[in-house]
Parts: structure tokens; C-alpha cells; sequence
């Protein structure tokens, strides 16, 4: 029988999520896998050995000492506000035994850990969205994305925050394993699990700023629930009772986006909602969604996302 271990590393002040979340997919794929001749075993460990603190202040009892933790197939690097101020030797540890593990994982702020001991370097990462910014600034070297819920290169995958975590160890199951036991743990978690990883860490209405201002924040809740529409800066500035100068300006100074670009993100996510959820062929949802013809919708989907939306729909609609 086939055994992938996968270790999980613990320290004070981690996200019990980050943890329990993929420990649950690993360990209900170790379930079916038993059944097909493989197997996964799940363990977690600390730099000593004993129990540490999560975040929420729930304890958590490792297996093992860093030190005695077997050699993994996958080893696990979860986030939490301990990633702030790391322990030198749990860097240490990484830096010496991440290079072998077959595959090397973190949850949220765990790539920071793993930038850190330079396991990152020369390659592209994700983490929580509130946090990209600073690992693009401390570890220069380091290609970060902060759009995707997570990011495979080669045989590292950082995931953001909490359920992103989920996503990306359903996609290691069906990596491992196939879609039907992947499938069978996304059921028995009541989870998706096509949830690609290029998906946005959040939807256009949370990636803006909600307006202050009670006309700006209905045109925005109007643009969402109607993107076949006219949206246009003169459409939407007669909608808020505003000159389409001023409202141009007012909406960019109170959402932090154009007008324009929160569009085109409504519209891409409404697309990508339509292709993944019905049957309705492409040109119907290109006017669904305002773009008017395909080739329009098409070349949207290829700036935003750079693929078509026909592949997209391949890759991602579960009948394909």
C-alpha cells in the first residue's frame, strides 16, 4: 500500500482553521484511500514537541518534536499572527527540511514562513489578501499574486486565507487520488470542490470600497444586480443624480476603483458564475452580461483571467 504522510507544522499563535481545515481533507482522503490501496497519514508536530496555542486560544497537541516528525510526502505550513514574529529555529528547521519534502504547502500567512527560509525565492506565491503587499516588500525575490485563492509552482502551492486552504487540499487530493475521492471529501465537508485556484480571493463588490455616499452605493448595488445594462459613466451618473464628470470622480474617491473597472469586474464574475453554474451557450451570456457579442465577452476573459471563456467553461463546469 502507497502512504503519503503529510506534516503539518505547529506554532504558538497559529490559525487553528488553517490547520484542522486541510487535516480534515487529508485525513477523510485517507479514508477512501485505504479503500483503493493507498493511503494518507496525517500527523502535525512542533519545534519541541509540546502543545502550543492557536490564535483563538484552543490548544493543540502535535504528534512529534520537529525534530522526531518522520519524513513527509506533503509538508503543511499553516498562517496565523505567530508568522509575525517566527522563532529563528522553526526557520531554521524549514529551511533545512522544506527542500525535502516532495511537496511543500502553506495556508494564509504560512508563506511567510517559507519566505523566510527562502524556500520561495525565484517563485510565484499567494497568501491572505491583507498581507500580499507586505511579503511582496519583504522578500523582493518573490513573485506575489494576489488575486488567486492559490498558486501551484512546481511542487510548491501557497493558498490564501482559511477555506482557500480547503480548495488547495482538494486540489492535491484530486492530484493524488482522482476526482471521485476528492469528490467524496468535498461532499462529506458539504464544500466545493471546483473552486479553481485562479478564482478571485473576493468578489468585485469586496475588492471596492463600499461608498459613503447613499447615491454612490446604490449605483454600486444596481451595477451588480443588473450587468446586462447600460453602465456607462453618463448611464450611471443620470442614475445618481450626478454629472458624469463629478460622478466619475466621486465614485474612484470613495470605492478606490473607476467606474469603468468595477464594471468589467462585475461583469467577469457574473460571466464566470454563468459559465460554471448553467448550460447557457456563450453568446447568451455575453448579453447577459453586457457585453453584446462573444467576441467582446472573449477578449475580457482574456485580459482578466487570460484564458476564453470556452476553455474556461471546459476546465471549470463540472458536467465537462
Amino acid at each position: 500500500m502507497a502512504q503519503r504522510t503529510v506534516l503539518i507544522v505547529l506554532f504558538e499563535d497559529v490559525q487553528s482553521l488553517d490547520v484542522t481545515g486541510p487535516m480534515e481533507v487529508f485525513t477523510g482522503a485517507g479514508h477512501f484511500a485505504r479503500a483503493v490501496g493507498d493511503e494518507y497519514r496525517v500527523r502535525t508536530a512542533s519545534l519541541d514537541g509540546g502543545p502550543v496555542r492557536s490564535s483563538s486560544r484552543l490548544t493543540l497537541v502535535p504528534d512529534f518534536s520537529l525534530a522526531e516528525a518522520p519524513g513527509p510526502h506533503t509538508l503543511l505550513v499553516p498562517g496565523g499572527s505567530g508568522t509575525r514574529h517566527p522563532d529563528p529555529a522553526l526557520i531554521a528547521w524549514l529551511r533545512e527540511h522544506g527542500p525535502r519534502a516532495e511537496r511543500l504547502v502553506s495556508v494564509c500567512t504560512g508563506a511567510e514562513l517559507l519566505a523566510e527560509a527562502g524556500l520561495l525565492d525565484g517563485r510565484r506565491a499567494t497568501t491572505h489578501w491583507a498581507y500580499c503587499e507586505s511579503l511582496a516588500r519583504r522578500h523582493p525575490k518573490v513573485t506575489v499574486e494576489p488575486d488567486p485563492i492559490y498558486v501551484r509552482d512546481g511542487n510548491v502551492a501557497t493558498s490564501a486565507g482559511v477555506t482557500a486552504g480547503i480548495d488547495l487540499s482538494l486540489a492535491l487530493v484530486e492530484e493524488d487520488l482522482g476526482r471521485e475521492a476528492a469528490l467524496t471529501v468535498a461532499r462529506h465537508l458539504v464544500v466545493f470542490l471546483r473552486r479553481p485556484g485562479n478564482q478571485a480571493q473576493f468578489s468585485a463588490q469586496l475588492s471596492a470600497q463600499t461608498a459613503r455616499r447613499e447615491p454612490l452605493r446604490e449605483v454600486q448595488h444596481w451595477i451588480t444586480e443588473h450587468p446586462g445594462e447600460d453602465l456607462s459613466v453618463d448611464a450611471l451618473a443620470a442614475r445618481a443624480r450626478l454629472s458624469p464628470r463629478h460622478f466619475a470622480r466621486a465614485f474612484q474617491a470613495e470605492t478606490g476603483t473607476t467606474p469603468g473597472r468595477y464594471v468589467e469586474r462585475v461583469r467577469v464574475e457574473h460571466a464566470r458564475r454563468l459559465l460554471e453554474d448553467t448550460a447557457d451557450g456563450v453568446e447568451e451570456i455575453s448579453r447577459a452580461c453586457g457585453y453584446g457579442t462573444p467576441e467582446a465577452m472573449r477578449r475580457a476573459f482574456l485580459k482578466s483571467l487570460g484564458t476564453a471563456p470556452a476553455e474556461y467553461r471546459r476546465r471549470f463546469h463540472p458536467a465537462s
